[in-house]
Order: C-alpha cells, then sequence, then structure tokens
C-alpha cells in the first residue's frame, strides 16, 4: 500500500453536538485533550451531526475549533 498510497492530509470528524464538552474537558497534569489534539492538527474538519443543533450553536462551534485551528476548512454535515 505504501508503495500507492500518500498521506495528503488529516480529516478530523468533528459531533456537532458533542464535541464543545470535549474541547473544555480538564485533563490531569502531564495529559493532552485529545479532542483539542486532534482539531489542531487537522487538515479538513468535518462538522458532523449538524441537524441535532441550532444555528446559533454551530456558529459558537465553529468559533471554538477556530480558536484551536484556524486554517483547516470546515465542513458541515448531517447523520
Amino acid at each position: 500500500i505504501q508503495s500507492r498510497m500518500v498521506l495528503d492530509g488529516i480529516v478530523t470528524v468533528v459531533d456537532a453536538k458533542h464535541v464543545v464538552q470535549h474541547l473544555k474537558e480538564e485533563k490531569p497534569d502531564g495529559v493532552e485533550n485529545e479532542a483539542v489534539e486532534q482539531l489542531a492538527f487537522a487538515d479538513r474538519i468535518l462538522l458532523n451531526k449538524c441537524d441535532l443543533v441550532e444555528e446559533p450553536y454551530l456558529a459558537e462551534v465553529e468559533a471554538e475549533i477556530r480558536q484551536i485551528n484556524k486554517v483547516a476548512p470546515i465542513v458541515r454535515t448531517t447523520n
């Protein structure tokens, strides 16, 4: 596979309804917040389950994501 495939980017799928609680989750000293790390290294972000939350909340979620990753495109998806 390695000879035929190239890693072009990192896609991160984010649950729009629950991501904020994971981003704000307090971790013990020396332990990284995995949700923050995944967003920080993402080249593309799929904001999933957008049909489960209202538009104002989606805007807040995107603002939280932008504080962590200012450049990755965010694509809204449902289901």
